[in-house]
């Protein structure tokens, strides 16, 4: 974010820009001002047309009285910064001074002096304030943003880090087959799987007996 100096437009632009951005603030905002206290001060049941006439008699005074503040203000701010050859605060507090004292020489040297301190002293207030507001933004989008991301709770995760290569889940997964086969192998390992075997045809024999055994029939013990 660039500050209200460097933000700004270049010097010889930036006096027609504050020129015709100072008469539209003061036009808009003269025009409300003047319209209200012209509905104010009509009589009733002429209000409207009493704030319309205040309005288009005052509205272009104060927009050119804004506009001419503005101009003075830019040409002296290029002024200083022709002469110092950098922007900074200073330059704009300089420049309302002697805006401020310029635009009331016609009033005297004192007058002229107290309307110089109190452009200063504004353009201090408005610098500082910016400044402030710009520090404040700043700090505000420099802060990390901290998210803690859960793991994702896949099976056959296992806590391994995604992206890295990974061992398969089958190998780790199955057995040994060569173990198996040889541990199967020789003498005692046939007659184990064999002993198995018949234990297993034993038992569906038996269950097959079980299932097609007949049950005996029901006695009648009707009286003949």
């Amino acid at each position: 974010m660039g500050t209200p100096e460097t933000s700004r437009e270049p010097c010889p632009d930036r006096i027609l820009d504050d020129i015709g951005g100072a008469f539209a603030m003061g036009a808009v905002g003269g025009s409300a001002f003047h319209f209200l206290k012209g509905v104010y001060n009509s009589p009733s049941g002429a209000r409207l047309v009493g704030g319309t006439q205040a309005v288009r008699l005052n509205a272009p005074r104060v927009g050119g009285s804004f506009a001419v503040w503005g101009g003075l203000f830019s040409a002296f701010d290029c002024t200083m910064v022709y002469l110092r050859q950098k922007e900074d605060p200073w330059n704009s507090i300089v420049a309302g001074a002697a805006t401020g004292g310029f635009l009331s020489m016609r009033q005297g040297l004192g007058a002229s002096a107290r309307s110089a301190v109190f452009g200063g002293v504004l353009l201090a207030l408005i610098e500082g304030a910016g400044i402030m507001l710009n520090r404040m933004l700043s700090g505000q989008q420099q802060m990390p943003v901290i998210i803690d991301e859960p793991q994702p709770n896949i099976p056959g995760y296992m806590g391994q880090v995604p992206g890295l290569p990974q061992a398969p889940v089958s190998a780790q997964a199955q057995p040994d087959s060569s173990s198996s086969s040889d541990s199967g192998s020789g003498l005692l390992g046939g007659w184990w799987s064999k002993k198995k075997e018949s234990e297993s045809t034993s038992s569906g024999s038996e269950t097959k007996i079980l299932e097609s055994f007949d049950a005996p029939p029901v006695p009648n013990f009707d009286y003949k």
